[in-house]
């Protein structure tokens, strides 16, 4: 296999996620048996406290996140990803739920973010280092958008630690988790079912967990914590933006 590079990430995502954005986030809840709408209330749990006044939502997708942002706090919020469909159905999303006003969607880069250093005061990410090709320098462009002060908070899937509960997982995202999206979803969700799995053990096995932290502290994050849930299917981290 060839190293991987920016360009064929890029194209990955956009191929997996374009067919996906009107059911997302019901499959999601589905296929994540009901977990993943927690863990987005875990991560969100992070940045309310910090009553910030801008966010930045990176890999915003349908807006899920971007709007329970704008529900919980009084900030202006923008939402970023990737993938045009996403974007184009969360900007349906955020028209229904009446928060124009205080929403944008934009289309763009984690890697490339075009926004003026130390614009926002809180970000958060999802499911995102699993599709760049260089983690650590999405890290420190995520780093440079944010003020010094700024919470940051991130949510992804996991591999659990237990080997019991490790052997479930496997068995889960290898053999449910692909059936599932098809029955519920159809071929595109089969795909993503099919996938996943595979993708986050060979993230993990590339990028562990200590690896991760450290890599926070290096693009300029302190206080980094860490939540493993769901048994280990789920890991939400967060940080403030250091002064450097």
């Amino acid at each position: 296999m060839g190293a991987r590079n920016a360009d064929d990430d890029d194209r990955l995502a956009r191929d997996l996620f374009a067919p996906l954005p009107r059911r997302y986030d019901l499959l999601a809840e589905l296929l994540s048996m009901g977990q993943n709408r927690r863990w987005r209330n875990a991560m969100v749990d992070r940045i309310v406290p910090a009553r910030p006044t801008r966010i930045l939502d990176v890999a915003c997708g349908p807006a899920g996140v971007t709007l329970e942002l704008a529900r919980r706090t009084d900030a202006r919020v923008i939402g970023i990803d990737l993938t045009p469909e996403m974007a184009l159905e969360g900007g349906r999303n955020v028209a229904r739920a009446g928060m124009g006003e205080r929403i944008a969607l934009v289309i763009g880069r984690a890697q490339e973010l075009p926004f003026a250093d130390a614009h926002f005061d809180a970000l958060t990410f999802t499911y995102l280092l699993r599709y760049v090709d260089d983690p650590q320098a999405t890290l420190k462009e995520l780093a440079r958008v944010t003020a010094p002060g700024a919470t940051v908070a991130s949510l992804e899937f996991f591999v659990p630690p237990s080997r019991f509960w490790r052997l479930w997982w496997w068995g889960y995202t290898r053999l449910v988790l692909p059936l599932g999206g098809f029955l519920t979803g159809g071929r595109a969700w089969f795909a993503v079912g099919r996938f996943l799995g595979p993708n986050i053990s060979r993230h993990y096995h590339r990028y562990p967990l200590a690896w991760t932290i450290d890599a926070w502290e290096r693009a300029g994050f302190v206080g980094v914590g860490t939540r493993i849930m769901s048994l280990g299917g789920g890991l939400v981290m967060w940080g403030t933006r250091g002064d450097g």
